[in-house]
């Protein structure tokens, strides 16, 4: 399945049903699941933005890349051309909500600092190899990635 999702015609096919078919598995799952998850094993968290021009929330299923002792957030959009709506969301607010499996927590995010960039790049392949063919087919845009922290507590 992560051949498939490499491929110029698998990325194209998910990036037309997956949000559809994700529905369907979360409803069906109780939100415990994905269908990434289920069909390639990768590591799916759901992360709530607030959107830049409607202030609504927006929650989206997103593979988390590990990078030293925290997480970062590819916003590669299976390869095509659009930047995805919630890497604009947190550039205009750097604040979300991020849920893995029963695991909820505060955080906030940043750019990854040039250094960060290429080693996300190196994790990411260890991921899935769709990452690696992403980045060769996306010529008219920079791919942000952001890096995540646990929002700081008020006390």
């Amino acid at each position: 399945m992560q051949r498939f999702g490499a491929t110029k015609a698998g990325a194209w096919f998910f990036s037309k049903t997956l949000v559809a078919m994700d529905r369907a598995v979360i409803k069906m799952t109780k939100g415990r699941t994905t269908v990434p998850e289920l069909l390639a094993g990768l590591p799916v968290m759901f992360v709530t933005t607030t959107g830049r021009k409607s202030g609504l929330l927006r929650t989206t299923p997103l593979v988390a890349i590990p990078i030293g002792d925290t997480l970062a957030l590819i916003g590669s959009n299976f390869g095509t051309a659009p930047t995805p709506a919630w890497v604009h969301n947190l550039e205009a607010d750097p604040t979300a909500t991020v849920r893995y499996r029963n695991a909820e927590l505060e955080a906030r995010v940043r750019p990854a600092t040039d250094e960060e960039y290429q080693s996300v790049w190196g994790s990411a392949a260890s991921v899935t190899a769709a990452y690696g063919k992403y980045r060769e087919r996306v010529t008219n845009r920079d791919i942000r990635i952001f890096v995540m922290t646990p929002a700081p507590t008020s006390t």
